[in-house]
């Protein structure tokens, strides 16, 4: 699957499982589908995808590729800079990354 692109990456990650969508809030990580909330010590990154817009600096985005400790699989998506929103800089900083 082409990974050059957020869509390229999305469509690449939800064919592996990572299906849900998650979003950060103040009580933690929310999955949409199923709206359980996870604390960041629930959540572990697995991958991590940055696209950087070759023309327009508003195509700055980043997306998370996440498991929970109940084996639920998703995303989280972000722009970065000065567009990023600050809720999922924050939770991304407290969660558990493999290398």
């Amino acid at each position: 699957m082409e990974k050059r692109t957020l869509a390229g990456a999305m469509q690449d990650l939800a064919a592996r499982g990572y299906t849900e969508q998650f979003k950060a809030g103040p009580a933690g990580l929310f999955a949409v589908r199923t709206g359980q909330t996870f604390a960041p010590s629930e959540v572990t990154i697995r991958e991590d995808y940055r696209f950087e817009g070759e023309s327009d600096p508003d195509d700055m985005s980043i997306v998370y590729a996440i498991e929970t400790r109940t084996g639920l699989r998703g995303t989280l998506t972000d722009a970065f800079g000065v567009y990023a929103d600050p809720r999922v800089g924050a939770f991304v900083r407290t969660v558990r990354r493999v290398a």
